[in-house]
């Protein structure tokens, strides 16, 4: 074995980490009798040589003695061997990928090629593999053939007659996820492998196999799936909740209340690992997890089935809805763990009516078991407005569970608790006692001032406490994280009677970290008003350096706090000569703001809207309007932008709104009419997502609706 493994100059080529002479010894580590000393190697070489899917040269010069290492029986673990040759090959890069590849990208981009045609030339040896005697090989080989080789339809015929006598389940599964990717992979093969996976979602076969192919009928043939495909998933579910669970020991058992948390006993595995000295390795902690996951289920792949047929359903979002308030009404407590996950993912990129499965996930905030109770509160925190049918729910759990309004973290400032925020970011009173509390803490949480600004005047009775703690503050280095959350609480209150307060932070702010305290400090002065007036010389003083960040914020809370427009004005002028955009946005907005007063500067705005900066044409455009109240110039720039960049949307919705220029047959009512016929939101991300996006979608279908005259019928959402 490794015929010629130390002729390769593996010295000159280079991974991950620097030079690639180690890797002959991660390859004969995967070769080693020793559980640990494979796992390192498998670890090392997914961290190294393939690392984070990466395909440098010393990867290429590994598939040859990949393919040995797996063709031989006496290997342990070749599975993993499988799943590895199955990542470095099967990597595609389409057409739009392959145009948007600058000059360094293109050598990686060739390494993959040349890894696919390497993987792929050699993928006969998984038709062998498809029959091993070692279930893991047997598991992972399917999905290499239908990622890697040539002649799909080999493939599907080979995976269709090795199901009727493959005896592992798991295994069986993955010969029907192998042919739902050989259909997408192959679109003209897409009929063939439909009809069939419609026979085998028939009621003469197992759950668990149906299951598995209505998910993969969901991915490559959605327009086959039954018409109650609802009650016919709900049906099977019931069926393998009936089934007796398996212990880790093989024996039968009784489905336990899963009770591991975080630094919690991940389960059998880790055990195992200890006992054998196996390093710690990321590739050991993924299995220990999973395990720990799966351990007492009586079908722990059901809810990777059903994320899957979620994801098939894609638009189908009352399907989805149905089928998950189906989950959560479940006896099975990882069911609904699994019910509340998915629910997140769902009403985070579709828009729709969610009122009865937000209820259903509030329901689990009462559950004894930590993990439903925690995934619930995460979920309901970054609903916003639309949590208020758990409302209930959150107001009694806040009450039973003090200990846990504030979250301490071992490195950072402590932040309010998941069902505190979620209560807060309802505008829910009942959050006030919470946050009392958290503002007599040592230290206050970082993100208080968010919860109470979103509160706004109910929060009212707090303003004497953020008074307080802002005048004990010590002005040093560490003064801006201490401040800041008091300053942006008592901004949202537009709480006047601390304006000496907060003038003592201006006055006396750190050179750590200064500008960004000074500038909380004057925009909680400006939002004072008249109450401030006692900071009137401060920001004439700060005035005084135009063009600096500083002298913009003072321009703007001075016209907030006396109205002398003929002192600002020359001020944000200079202003719009910044050097950074973001200084040059803070001054056209303050233009904006000023109306009809700075009208003159109409010209100096128009000059900005053909900037390469996208927000500030934006920006300019609106000031624009603000100043001169003419829309013809604005509303163009505004929807050329909307189309360009959908994260500008409510930005430029808001001022359409303000602006009425949305009437019937115009341009911008035909934009803002497509946004609400629009099923999925406009900030869902594949892959990635902010805690903020399902707020900012539903603030964007409002202003849309309230931009838009007239009745505009009933949105997709609620």
């Amino acid at each position: 074995m490794f015929a010629g493994i130390d002729e390769v100059e593996w010295a000159s080529m280079e991974h991950a980490y620097g030079p690639a002479d180690d890797v002959p010894g991660l390859l004969r580590g995967l070769a080693s009798a020793d559980p640990a000393e494979r796992e390192a190697a498998l670890d090392g070489m997914y961290g190294a040589v393939h690392h984070q899917g990466d395909v440098y040269a010393c990867t290429l010069a590994c598939i040859p003695f990949l393919f040995e290492l797996v063709a031989d029986p006496g290997i342990q673990d070749r599975g993993s061997i499988v799943e590895l040759l199955t990542s470095i090959g099967g990597i595609d890069l389409d057409e739009d990928d392959e145009e948007e590849l600058d000059e360094e990208e293109i050598e990686g981009a060739a390494n993959y090629a040349m890894a696919a045609a390497a993987v792929t030339a050699g993928a006969g040896v998984f038709f062998e593999l498809i029959a091993d005697e070692d279930p893991g090989v047997r598991l992972a080989a399917p999905l290499a053939l239908a990622t890697l080789h040539g002649h799909p339809v080999r493939v599907l015929a080979l995976l269709r007659e090795r199901l009727p006598v493959e005896p592992d389940e798991e295994v069986q599964l993955a010969l029907v996820e192998a042919a739902g990717r050989v259909a997408l992979r192959h679109r003209p093969l897409a009929g063939q492998a439909a009809d069939w996976l419609s026979r085998l979602a028939a009621e003469s076969y197992a759950p668990g196999l149906r299951l598995a192919a209505l998910a993969q009928l969901a991915r490559c043939a959605p327009e086959t799936l039954p018409g109650d495909v609802v009650r016919v998933v709900a049906g099977l579910l019931r069926r393998l909740r009936a089934t007796p669970a398996v212990a880790a020991d093989g024996a039968d058992g009784a489905d336990p209340v899963v009770t591991a948390g975080p630094g919690d006993d991940p389960g059998p595995a880790a055990d195992a690992a200890e006992e054998r000295g196996a390093p710690v390795t990321l590739v050991g902690q993924l299995r220990a997890l999973s395990a720990a996951e799966s351990a007492g289920r009586t079908a722990p792949w059901t809810a990777d089935l059903l994320r899957t047929l979620h994801v098939g359903l894609d638009d189908r979002v009352a399907d989805r809805t149905a089928l998950l308030t189906d989950q959560l009404r479940s006896p099975d407590l990882r069911q609904r763990i699994d019910a509340v996950r998915m629910s997140a993912g769902l009403i985070r990129a579709w828009r729709g009516s969610y009122e009865e499965l937000v209820r259903l996930v509030g329901e689990q905030l009462a559950s004894p078991e930590p993990k439903l109770a925690e995934a619930a509160s995460h979920v309901l925190e970054e609903l916003f407005g639309l949590a208020a049918p758990a409302a209930d729910a959150l107001a009694a759990r806040v009450a039973a569970e003090p200990g846990a309004w504030v979250k301490e973290w071992a490195s950072g400032p402590p932040g309010l608790g998941s069902t505190v925020k979620a209560l807060a970011r309802l505008g829910d009173a009942r959050a006030l006692p919470a946050l009392a509390a958290a503002l007599e803490r040592p230290e206050v949480p970082h993100d208080v001032g968010f919860a109470i600004g979103h509160l706004g005047a109910a929060a009212a009775p707090l303003a004497g406490v953020l008074r307080r703690r802002l005048g004990e503050i010590a002005l040093d280095e560490g003064a801006y994280d201490r401040a800041n959350p008091l300053l942006f609480g008592l901004t949202a209150l537009r709480a006047g009677e601390a304006a000496p307060e907060v003038l003592r932070v201006l006055r006396g702010a750190p050179e750590y970290r200064g500008e960004w305290l000074r500038t909380s400090a004057l925009r909680a002065l400006g939002s004072f008003g008249s109450a401030a007036h006692c900071a009137v010389p401060e920001l004439r003083a700060l005035m005084r350096r135009p063009g600096t960040a500083a002298a913009t914020e003072a321009a703007q809370a001075l016209w907030a706090v006396d109205g002398d427009a003929e002192a600002v004005l020359p001020v944000l002028i200079e202003g719009l000569r910044a050097e950074h955009a973001h200084e040059r946005r803070s001054a056209v907005t303050a233009l904006g703001g000023l109306g009809a007063r700075a009208e003159a500067t109409a010209p100096r705005l128009r000059a900005l809207l053909s900037h390469d900066e996208l927000w500030l044409r934006v920006d300019a455009a609106i000031a624009l309007w603000e100043v001169s109240g003419r829309t013809e110039e604005a509303v163009p720039v505004m929807l050329a932008a909307w189309e360009k960049n959908r994260h500008v949307r409510v930005r430029v919705a808001e001022c359409l709104a303000r602006m009425g220029a949305a009437g019937a047959g115009s341009d911008a009512a035909h934009v803002l009419r497509a946004e609400l016929a629009s099923v999925r939101r406009h900030n869902a991300m594949d892959g990635g997502y902010g805690s903020h996006d399902t707020y900012e979608d539903e603030k964007l279908l409002a202003l849309c609706r309230r931009a838009l005259p007239g009745n505009t019928g009933k949105g997709p959402t609620t």
